[in-house]
């Protein structure tokens, strides 16, 4: 009798264990090791690594954006076009250029727009001209800003920091140097959200 109750409590100490594994949730996250520098030690960093031409970052982006829009003040969001390759750069060299004219907030949702939904490939010096002259840039502007050395130093750095935070899918998230989250990672766009804030929160009571 005493053999039987050992080996029915042992059996619901094994399925409550076993439902406590299932049922905790997942951290939705990696520690980077080592952790990288940020740019401002004063701020909380969250970088977004991204590509235009990636419907993941595009189903991704109205989220970033109204999130982006509720950040306190000690926060710093960094947009990050990712180069893998020579399509990927030039859509990154398109971002920088947008960036360099000081326009980013204004093209930024159409150039997803133009190469997502319009199929645009927005991959050469002239078919981006044109692009940002639809946007009130004049084309010696855009040409200016396009080939600045600024520009094409931004363009030999991204790779490196791709490297650097050891990114390989985007859109990913880097949150203060520390962190890194991503859809896989944390089940889906929403997720990455609440777990960016979660760090955000964490590492603003760290910096008290």
């Amino acid at each position: 009798m005493l053999k039987k109750i050992a080996q029915t409590s042992l059996l619901i100490l094994l399925f409550s264990s076993s439902f406590l594994l299932k049922a905790e949730p997942a951290v939705g996250y990696e520690i980077l090791s080592p952790a990288q520098p940020t740019q401002n030690p004063d701020k909380i960093e969250v970088i977004e690594f991204f590509w235009y031409g990636c419907p993941h970052c595009y189903a991704f982006e109205p989220l970033l954006e109204k999130w982006s829009k509720t950040l306190p003040k000690n926060v710093e969001f960094i947009r990050q076009p990712a180069a893998f390759n020579e399509l990927w750069s030039k859509h990154a060299k398109a971002y920088y250029t947008a960036e360099a004219l000081g326009i980013v907030d204004k093209v930024n949702s159409d150039l997803f727009d133009a190469i997502q939904n319009k199929k645009e490939s927005l991959d050469t010096e002239e078919s981006l001209a044109k692009f940002f002259a639809a946007h009130g840039v004049n084309e010696a502007q855009f040409k200016e800003a396009y080939n600045s050395f600024g520009v094409d130093s931004q363009m030999r750095e991204a790779p490196l920091l791709a490297a650097k935070y050891g990114i390989t899918g985007v859109p990913a998230i880097i949150i203060n140097g520390k962190y890194k989250t991503n859809g896989t990672l944390a089940g889906s766009h929403e997720k990455m959200i609440e777990v960016m804030n979660m760090l955000i929160k964490q590492e603003s009571t760290a910096k008290k």
